[in-house]
């Protein structure tokens, strides 16, 4: 094992750069002053994955009124008898930088940066030359403060378009990994609530029948060993298939029942249609089981007399609803979510948006115990 002093030690043994050395890397970057636009090349895949809205027609039509305007300020200015020639030609010329900027928007790179600024060149310089040859070299030593202007324009913003669209992927892409990992975290999190007393209180009940040769064993085993090989691996999924969910909550209510004995009845259903809906649902991992979970917890079993759970799966107007309700001593007042409810509003916040709810509320009708309920999109 490393000892803590290690990074300390393997840092002091590299020798520091200079300063001066360090900060010329930034300073003289010459392939970037010959070469200029951003490093990062974003692959279809990752353009595809920010989700972010391609080019917006109302550039087009920022920029092209824009020329236009300029073109009709200064057309007294341009020579009377190329006037019509050289506004309509601007107006081309607005198209092509147009066309050339959403070719940057879809995939910002240097090496496109750098091809139009270089084709661009090479295109007013021929321009340039043709009307030389055309006779025009008065007019073309009149136009070329204009062009070089425009171009100069054209070009800055095809450097800043470069730039802001990288930034804006490079930004949305970093959101999206944090977000990734915030539910793989969840996920991690979500593994470690499956409750280790609950683990051992099983096992000890398990290991107490088996001695006294009870015939409670034999199911109790059964349920456990689907319950545990149920649930070990499905926190590795970002999404588990609701018949599964509920093949789980099963296993984990007939183990519970086993323990509680009398004190504790179960029940599941279906609402009628919600076949269909189910059997192509699905929803982060331990999301009812968590419900299920909690309802024991905090519902039966600090109940003296016990109590029955209902777990009922509704589907209407395209979402899905699960409820968990729960006969035991209901909600104490101030009551607040707890890390295994927290966690899967959280998760279900992630993968579903502002779409997906989670609630626990008193029991309906007066009765007691408490609601606890999970609404997502069906779609």
């Amino acid at each position: 094992m490393t000892s803590p002093s290690a990074p300390a030690e393997a840092a002091a043994a590299v020798p520091a750069k200079p300063a001066a050395e360090a900060g010329a890397g930034v300073r003289f970057d010459w392939a970037y002053w010959l070469f200029p636009g951003p490093r990062r090349r974003f692959s279809e895949a990752e353009i595809a994955r920010s989700g972010l809205k391609g080019w917006s027609s109302g550039i087009d039509c920022y920029v092209m009124s824009n020329v236009l305007v300029l073109g009709l300020v200064f057309y007294t200015m341009l020579p009377r008898h190329l006037a019509h020639v050289i506004l309509i030609g601007g107006l081309a010329m607005a198209s092509l930088g147009l066309g050339v900027g959403r070719w940057l928007w879809r995939q910002p790179t240097r090496t496109r940066f750098n091809g139009a600024t270089l084709a661009l060149s090479i295109l007013m310089v021929l321009i340039t030359l043709v009307m030389v040859k055309l006779g025009y070299r008065d007019e073309a030593r009149d136009l070329l403060p204009f062009a070089a202007g425009g171009m100069t324009l054209t070009v800055s913003s095809w450097w800043f378009l470069t730039l802001y669209r990288t930034q804006q992927l490079g930004a949305r892409l970093a959101e999206l990994d944090a977000q990734d990992e915030r539910i793989a975290m969840a996920q991690r999190l979500a593994t470690a609530q499956i409750q280790p007393h609950f683990l051992f209180n099983t096992l000890a009940s398990l290991q107490h029948w088996v001695d006294t040769r009870d015939d409670r064993a034999g199911p109790m085993l059964r349920s456990l060993t689907r319950y545990l090989r149920a649930t070990l691996p499905m926190f590795e999924q970002d999404r588990l298939p609701l018949e599964q969910e509920l093949q789980i909550v099963r296993s984990y209510l007939d183990i519970m029942q086993a323990r509680l004995g009398q004190r504790l009845s179960w029940s599941l259903d279906t609402e009628a249609g919600a076949g269909a809906v189910i059997a192509g649902a699905s929803l982060p991992p331990g999301t009812l089981l968590t419900l299920a979970e909690n309802a024991i917890t905090h519902g039966i079993e600090p109940s003296l007399r016990g109590g029955h759970i209902a777990v009922r799966v509704k589907a209407a107007d395209g979402r899905l609803r699960l409820e968990v309700q729960d006969g035991g001593q209901g909600l104490t007042p101030g009551a607040c979510d707890g890390l295994g409810l927290a966690n899967t509003r959280e998760r279900l916040q992630a993968q579903f948006g502002a779409e997906a709810r989670l609630g626990l509320e008193p029991a309906p009708d007066q009765a007691p115990g408490c609601l606890a309920w999970v609404e997502l999109p069906t779609a």
